[in-house]
């Protein structure tokens, strides 16, 4: 019998790949979002039900009608500086949405719980690459409200017998090989939709913030991940979770990419000179942020399939130039 499973922020960048390769494997999807940042057409493969985490009584509904075998968490504000200057919003709706959503499943006998965290818990780096026992000490509310939640992980763990996998992952990117799905964030924040946005703009440039930091080329390095590497990911760690103790880990490639050299790729996959402008550093950018995915390996058997990032960068081109 096919076993449903409840994915929090299904319509969202990483929820609909999630939900595409969960059909693949012979789960059905059951796609909750209130689609202010997802989107209804990126819902393909199992019920969209329209409605937020911290309503109580729709999550009740659900657990009863479906019945979820486990709950992959993905439903968060993730904008970093939007959580700078409205932190508040940040804490009701990653924080305290969560725990709505976990004592729903403590109610309804509901055990499996992968979250969708971050290396934000981190904080600035003391080492890299980053491994699962680094120091967390977040540096915006953003990552102190992802560091919460796994704080509650824990007590529900202890307390209830809840199996979580915290997945802690870097910079998500690329699209659907098929292009099916894709990233469409707005506004949009991440670095290679806004560079590829400048290959077909030239009127819209990026902008560099920051060329003198201790790095080969003097821009920030960053571990992207391919999104269908995350969503492969997360359901390894569902599948985990069946007969294994609670784990955080770590999803990236171990391989760093500076901002120069996404530019350079973008410009190697469109065929445009792509000039950026060059401003200043941001505060709190560290200048590396590289993953350690020894864990990933040893604990769900997951390597990225995507290593090089001209494919990554190729896939969200074809998606920005579908149709």
């Amino acid at each position: 019998m096919t076993q449903n499973i409840l994915v929090t922020g299904g319509a969202g960048f990483i929820g609909s790949h999630t939900c595409k390769a969960l059909a693949a494997r012979g789960y059905t999807p059951i796609a909750l979002d209130n689609l202010s940042n997802g989107h209804e057409w990126a819902v393909k493969w199992g019920p969209l039900i329209k409605g937020d985490i911290s309503d109580r009584a729709l999550l009740d509904r659900i657990f009863k009608e479906y019945n979820p075998a486990g709950v992959i968490h993905f439903a968060a504000f993730i904008e970093v500086g939007i959580s700078v200057r409205n932190p508040g919003s940040f804490y009701r709706n990653n924080t305290c949405g969560t725990l709505t959503v976990l004592e729903a499943m403590r109610d309804h006998g509901c055990e499996r719980f992968v979250f969708s965290s971050t290396a934000a818990v981190y904080g600035m780096p003391h080492e890299i690459p980053l491994t699962e026992t680094h120091p967390q000490w977040p540096i915006n509310p953003y990552g102190w409200s992802k560091f919460m939640v796994e704080r509650m992980l824990e007590d529900f763990s202890s307390a209830h017998g809840l199996r979580f996998c915290a997945l802690r992952y870097f910079n998500a990117a690329g699209a659907d090989p098929e292009c099916e799905i894709g990233e469409a964030h707005d506004p949009e924040s991440h670095l290679i939709p806004l560079v590829l946005r400048a290959a077909r703009h030239p009127e819209k440039p990026i902008t560099v913030f920051g060329t003198d930091y201790d790095t080969p080329d003097g821009t920030c390095i960053r571990d992207y991940i391919h999104v269908n590497d995350l969503a492969d990911a997360h359901i390894r760690a569902l599948d985990y979770l069946a007969g294994n103790d609670s784990v955080a880990i770590n999803l990236g490639t171990g391989t760093g990419n500076s901002v120069q050299e996404i530019i350079e790729a973008a410009r190697e996959v469109t065929g445009a000179a792509i000039e950026p402008n060059l401003g200043i550093r941001r505060a709190g950018d560290p200048p590396r942020l590289v993953a350690d995915r020894a864990l990933a390996r040893e604990k769900l058997g997951w390597e990225p399939h995507y290593t090089g990032i001209i494919e990554t960068i190729r896939h969200a081109w074809q998606w920005m130039n579908r149709a």
